[in-house]
């Protein structure tokens, strides 16, 4: 079951997706929600807009790094997940699993609309950023 958009601002930016890239990034959104519930210690999410783009914050349990979705124009059928520079999880992400990736720097997955989401790996990146705080914290 996908779950609401409550924040009107974020609702407007996925009505605003290509149809190219809408319905995978409608699937990562769905896949943040889902491995948060399926996630021990992470409690609700809030989702709200950090630089024009959805942000998916554990704002409650502080357990997390946020996590963002990202579309450019400029590549049409390109979209991603974000994660915080400052943490290590892209260069984590990047020795676990070389070559089943794509990367961009140290802040994000980078996808192809026209491929799937290699859905199990992916979610376990998605974990990882979502109790990144309590992990560092013991």
């Amino acid at each position: 079951m996908a779950t609401a958009i409550a924040h009107p601002g974020v609702a407007q930016v996925f009505a605003g997706y290509p149809p190219a890239v809408a319905p995978a990034l409608w699937t990562l959104r769905e896949l943040i929600f889902q491995t948060a519930a399926a996630t021990p210690g992470v409690g609700p999410l809030d989702e709200t807009l950090k630089w024009g783009e959805p942000a998916y914050l554990t704002t409650r349990s502080k357990s997390g790094s946020t996590l963002r979705l990202r579309h450019k124009s400029a590549q049409p059928t390109d979209y991603a997940l974000m994660f915080n520079c400052q943490t290590t999880l892209v260069e984590t992400f990047r020795t676990l699993f070389p070559g089943e990736l794509r990367f961009e720097g140290q802040r994000a997955i980078v996808f192809d609309a026209g491929q799937p989401i290699p859905t199990q790996t992916v979610s376990f990146c998605i974990a990882a950023a979502l109790t990144y705080h309590r992990k560092k914290a013991g």
